[in-house]
């Protein structure tokens, strides 16, 4: 009985992977939408072992502005992708994250920190309010996933076939 309750806090404690977006909003200011957002990474055990070993993981967080309609599917009338490159780099010890979207990069001495730097979005300009009705009922959606076809070739196939490679966050969506 008491080796079953220990094999049971064991499987409890062990974090599933996936993505999650934590929380998701914008504030509208100066004409502009600003983005403000928290998401977790959790990668699998092939993952980590593949970041380890030198692959570099592309992660991509999808942004959409919907119209809102009430008869038909909503209407995405902006989308955005912004790309995010983890690294690590064994002579150093350094994790890299680099922000291909705009080309920043930054050094992590700890994987927690690069993940914390990436899933922390702060004041991001999503969209300019004069491209939206004023009319209409508008929502916010994102989303975050691993870009598989980012890859190396060899690695690509059986990451395609493979649930632990298949690290995608359910879509959040807010009101606008």
């Amino acid at each position: 009985m008491l080796l079953a309750l220990l094999v049971l806090l064991r499987v409890t404690d062990v974090q599933a992977a996936g993505f999650d977006v934590i929380e998701a909003s914008t504030r509208l200011g100066d004409g502009v939408y600003r983005l403000n957002a928290q998401i977790e990474y959790s990668f699998s055990e092939p993952a980590l072992d593949a970041l380890q070993n030198g692959v570099p993981l592309t992660i991509e967080l999808l942004m959409e502005v919907r119209r809102r309609r009430s008869w038909v599917w909503d209407e995405t009338v902006y989308s955005l992708v912004q790309r995010f490159r983890l690294e690590y780099h064994a002579l150093s010890r350094q994790y890299l994250v680099h922000n291909l979207n705009s080309g920043e990069r930054r050094n992590f001495s700890t994987r927690p920190a690069a993940l914390r730097f990436m899933g922390r979005i702060h004041e991001f300009p999503l969209l300019d309010r004069s491209l939206l009705a004023p009319d209409r009922r508008y929502e916010g959606a994102l989303r975050a996933q691993l870009a598989l076809d980012t890859l190396p070739t060899p690695l690509r196939l059986f990451a395609y076939l493979s649930e632990d490679w298949q690290l995608t966050s359910e879509w959040y969506t807010w009101p606008l």
